[in-house]
């Protein structure tokens, strides 16, 4: 455990440059104490580091010096052959240098390594997109990724998300790029603030000369994590009140997603004499909610709001009107 913990300070410091105590410990998870032992036996073993005092101070090898690839364990090389989705990689124009780099790999790997690391790809794959979900196309990916790593701005023409479908254009610095569910997503900064673009609504773009600075404190997986979070929370609510009983109650996960009818499972009342579990739901819009709804067929019924009940049971009316 502790030689592991050694070559991952070596290896932060080698790939981070300078770091101080705090970040070290921060980044494994140690005390100071442990950093300060850690380095000290480093050192003692021929490794050239050093410390510099101050407030600008910290720990760092010495310039030049590199060490090879050393201590990866058995579960590391299997992950690592998991860590790159080749499709994405070539849609980034980064498939043959993926490609190289896990040949790179492979060579510095133990023999009884590297045969673990490659018949993992032929054991498991992973698919990234959703069920009967065709991945966008994004033809300008490989330009967005070349204008990501040169930190250069680019002019965009892009169609906004909705039935207006309007369309403007933008001066992005482009800080990022994530997929999501086989979706392609930009992340950028424009007249001061950060936003967010699904690749495949640019309709134009062109690269310009200009290049800018990254904002320092600028996190690109931070960004992703409160966007998410932002979005759900700026849904529609539509709250309903169901009673529901057999079927329903095991359809309820695919209608409205397992977290919220796992939630809304445990805080229901009942089951009565009949059978009903009462729960409480939090829906988008009317119309989404009479499509999950009647997807939990004849074991669930609308309690409430009246509007929901009327528009479920015109519904039902209608339908059979079709099979009498």
């Amino acid at each position: 455990m502790r030689a592991s913990r050694l070559i991952s300070v070596l290896l932060l410091l080698q790939t981070r440059g300078r770091m101080t105590a705090q970040q070290i410990a921060d980044e494994l998870e140690v005390s100071l104490r442990t950093v300060y032992r850690d380095v000290e036996e480093l050192s003692a073993s021929g490794i050239p580091v050093f410390a510099d005092r101050g407030a600008h101070g910290g720990f760092q090898l010495v310039d030049g010096y590199r060490t090879r690839l050393t201590g990866l364990t058995r579960d590391e090389a299997e992950a690592l052959f998991l860590s790159g989705y080749p499709g994405p990689a070539a849609q980034l124009g980064l498939g043959t240098v993926l490609a190289a780099a896990q040949l790179k790999v492979l060579a510095a790997l133990p023999p009884e390594l590297r045969g673990r690391a490659s018949r993992l790809r032929q054991r498991f794959h992973l698919d990234a997109p959703g069920w009967f979900q065709e991945p966008d196309v994004a033809p300008q990916l490989q330009q967005i990724a070349e204008a990501v790593w040169a930190d250069r701005r680019l002019q965009i023409r892009y169609r906004r998300a909705g039935d207006d479908g309007v369309e403007v254009e933008r001066l992005l610095d482009p800080l990022g790029v994530v997929l999501k569910a086989g979706i392609w997503y930009i992340v950028g900064r424009t007249e001061g603030s950060f936003r967010t673009y699904r690749v495949s609504r640019i309709l134009e773009l062109a690269s310009t000369d200009e290049t800018f600075e990254r904002p320092d404190d600028f996190d690109l997986a931070d960004y992703w994590a409160k966007s998410v979070t932002d979005y759900a929370a700026s849904l529609s609510s539509f709250p309903a009140t169901l009673e529901l009983r057999g079927d329903a109650l095991e359809r309820l996960p695919g209608a409205i997603g397992e977290v919220q009818a796992r939630a809304a499972i445990a805080n229901g009342s009942g089951p009565d004499r009949e059978g009903w579990l009462t729960v409480a739901v939090d829906l988008e819009d009317l119309w989404h909610a009479q499509t999950q709804i009647l997807q939990l067929g004849p074991d669930a019924r609308v309690v409430g709001p009246p509007g929901l009940r009327e528009r479920i049971a015109a519904t039902s009316r209608a339908m059979a009107g079709l099979y009498q």
